[in-house]
């Protein structure tokens, strides 16, 4: 590794001391892009490293709300604006008590990537609360979406940033939260907010997307390994949108998903999350409150209680729901059961420990997640522009773009990989492209 990511890792590690999120993904990427840097002298002339792991701007506000009793609560709001140089920021807001500064930090950085591999002119940026909506009502949603937006509207917009959804964050509260900027600002500028309702400019195919992506960009991956998805079984962690959204499509393409998980276990369904039956249940489990319990007992399949499904063998594991979900105990069950494509559709749900050692399994396909999950961000700057245009398209239509997109992600990194004489290394091949496009952009803007 080049001198020059050595010393812009440890600068980072002291003005970052106690941002464990955002240094691991700082880490994971700056690791993987010593061919290039090594090639680029000039990226250490221009301080390029520098400016891009510190963020363009940070946001952090108070959100004060009441509740249905009339009490007022008190949560922390934060907007990381984190670079711009590609097009105006972009990328979602999650409301969850885990969320930090750290964790914004770690997931703008790897929106800014995302957000360049997918070709389309936006920059990347994220955002959120330590708000749980989980038990809260309808009216108390909406009330802390109102208070949330009161604050972040000055700093969005169609041209400057365009927030979506996230952990959290769906069609309710990006109903609630479009709502409330279109009040204060008094025009009807759609383009602000994507992963909206279609009766007022969302897109066909938003809640899908993620998970469509991610099976396009595996089908991409068999493509180059001469393989085929079709019998393949899959091991899904969550049962959310991405994981809802990849066991569709990956049943529409020959492969059987075996397992979906949440916080209290996981379930085998040997039978396959194959049916539009199960779909809907999972969906329901959602709006409903029923659990992977009750899945395994309508179905017949298998509930683990308080376990996580990387015991279960499958040919392919795709990890969906949270990051660092698999550290080195779960890596290595997962090569025990003989895996062949370990494809990470979460934001960064591999510890940089466990990512390594899976990678060095010989004969492994290792995806990174900013390329495999790319899908979501596509389809919301889709949206923009069928914003832009005033139209909305077909649910074929999006679909064909986004199909072309994640297969362009695959190959692209692919490629990349090769070029710099690393084999079929996904991760890098995806970091560097990501990295090149944002980097080109910022040194052609000059230093700022």
């Amino acid at each position: 590794m080049s001198k020059y990511i050595d010393r812009v890792l440890e600068e980072l590690k002291c003005k970052n001391a106690n941002e464990p999120e955002f240094l691991q993904t700082a880490e994971e990427v700056l690791t993987s892009l010593a061919p290039v840097i090594d090639a680029h002298p000039e990226y250490e002339e221009a301080a390029l490293l520098e400016r891009i792991t510190e963020p363009e701007r940070t946001i952090e506000f108070r959100v004060t709300w009441m509740d249905d009793q009339g009490k007022p609560h008190v949560n922390r709001g934060y907007r990381v604006q984190f670079n711009g140089a590609i097009g105006p920021y972009k990328g979602g807001l999650r409301f969850a008590p885990h969320v930090t500064l750290s964790v914004m930090k770690f997931l703008g950085f790897e929106q800014t990537f995302k957000n360049s591999l997918t070709t389309l002119p936006i920059g990347g940026a994220k955002g959120g609360s330590d708000f749980n909506p989980k038990g809260r009502s309808d009216a108390e949603i909406m009330r802390f979406c109102q208070a949330f937006m009161t604050e972040l509207w000055r700093h969005i917009g169609p041209d400057i940033d365009s927030p979506a959804g996230d952990l959290g964050v769906g069609g309710r509260e990006l109903g609630f939260l479009y709502g409330q900027y279109r009040r204060i600002k008094g025009v009807f500028e759609n383009a602000a907010v994507t992963g909206k309702g279609i009766p007022y400019g969302g897109s066909l195919l938003r809640p899908e997307a993620t998970g469509y992506g991610a099976s396009y960009y595996l089908e991409a991956v068999m493509k180059h390994q001469k393989d085929q998805l079709k019998g393949k079984t899959v091991v899904l962690s969550g049962y959310g949108n991405v994981a809802w959204g990849a066991a569709i499509k990956l049943s529409e393409l020959g492969a059987k998903p075996i397992t979906i998980s949440g916080s209290e276990g996981y379930v085998l369904d040997e039978a396959g999350v194959c049916t539009q039956e199960k779909f809907d249940f999972m969906l329901d489990m959602r709006s409903t409150g029923k659990k992977l319990k009750d899945y395994a007992e309508k179905f017949g399949a298998k509930f683990f209680p308080g376990e996580k499904p990387w015991g279960v063998k499958g040919d392919i594991v795709m990890p969906c729901a949270t990051q660092n979900e698999v550290g080195m105990e779960e890596a290595k069950k997962i090569v025990e059961n003989g895996t062949k494509y370990y494809i990470e559709v979460a934001n960064m749900p591999t510890t940089n420990e466990a990512l390594q050692y899976l990678m060095g399994i010989e004969g492994m396909v290792v995806a990174p997640s900013k390329a495999v999950n790319a899908g979501g961000v596509s389809v919301s700057a889709l949206e923009m522009s069928q914003n832009s245009e005033r139209l909305s398209w077909t649910a074929e239509e999006v679909d064909k773009k986004l199909h072309e997109i994640m297969t362009s992600i695959h190959d692209n990194s692919a490629a990349a990989a090769e070029k710099y004489g690393l084999g079929y290394n996904l991760v890098a091949g995806a970091n560097i492209v990501g990295f090149q496009k944002v980097a080109d952009a910022m040194m052609a803007q000059g230093v700022f």
